[in-house]
């Protein structure tokens, strides 16, 4: 199949992402244009991008939806790929992607993650194949507004890529659990604005059935040492969410009995 020559515009949003954004940039260099959106790093961030493209803007954080959104308006090509600072695009997986951008077959591609902790890839635990939808036509797609996790939506024709992208997710049991808890903070505010309630037995039993799921139905205890911290993790992310929904439902009915 011959190369596209369809302009295709690589973004990236970031805060405080020194460690991962050069290797990220790097493997987006085969893209005709790479867009970075800063929300005020405070680490050396934006001075690594700028090694690697003249369009690095800093603005404010608008969530992690409407921030991506936001990359992709700043964009000009009339194709996006859209990447998380931690990503990485193989070699192989750029030069399918300029085979495949314009030959009318699709208007998006979904890709599989390849997902380490650390240095080892995780085959289980309902990591692997993680499909993600990061390739698209501009005006075709925007992400959703979730507060961690936006995904891409899309009405238009989505095809498959045979090559995947890299996920170098987290680095240490400490990285893991720490940004569990942060998530489980994040989807509780949004479980509690969505209306929804919890009790202790909630997250007992949703906690224990997560850890179960993922070492044994999903064959976390094949990845070894890592595949139990993960099961752990989501043990732990699941539980922390409930308690943290119960204590806001608990907290709203003290207001309401005082007002």
């Amino acid at each position: 199949m011959a190369k596209s020559n369809q302009k295709i515009s690589a973004t990236v949003i970031t805060k405080n992402e020194e460690r991962n954004i050069g290797d990220c940039l790097e493997s987006l260099s085969w893209a005709d244009e790479i867009i970075v959106l800063d929300s005020g790093s405070t680490d050396k961030t934006v001075d690594i991008a700028k090694r690697y493209t003249n369009k690095v803007f800093v603005e404010h954080w608008r969530g992690m939806g409407a921030q991506k959104d936001r990359a992709v308006e700043l964009a000009s090509g009339p194709w996006i790929i859209s990447l998380d600072a931690d990503e990485r695009v193989t070699a192989e997986s750029g030069k399918e992607i300029r085979n495949v951008i314009g030959d009318g077959r699709a208007q998006a591609y979904a890709m599989r993650r390849k997902n380490y902790y650390q240095d080892q890839w995780i085959r289980h635990c309902g990591w692997w194949p993680d499909w993600v939808t990061r390739v698209f036509t501009k005006g075709q797609a925007h992400f959703s507004n979730e507060a961690i996790h936006a995904s891409l939506q899309t009405s238009a024709t989505v095809g498959k890529l045979t090559h995947p992208i890299v996920h170098y997710s987290f680095n240490s049991p400490e990285d893991f659990l720490g940004r569990t808890r942060s998530y489980a903070q994040h989807q509780a505010r949004e479980m509690y604005r969505n209306g929804r309630r919890a009790s202790v037995w909630t997250a007992i039993s949703h906690a224990g059935f997560a850890f179960l799921h993922t070492y044994l139905t999903r064959l976390g205890f094949l990845d070894g040492a890592a595949g139990l911290l993960i099961s752990v993790s989501n043990f732990v992310g699941v539980f922390y969410r409930y308690m943290m929904l119960r204590h806001l439902n608990l907290n709203a009915e003290i207001s309401k009995k005082r007002s």
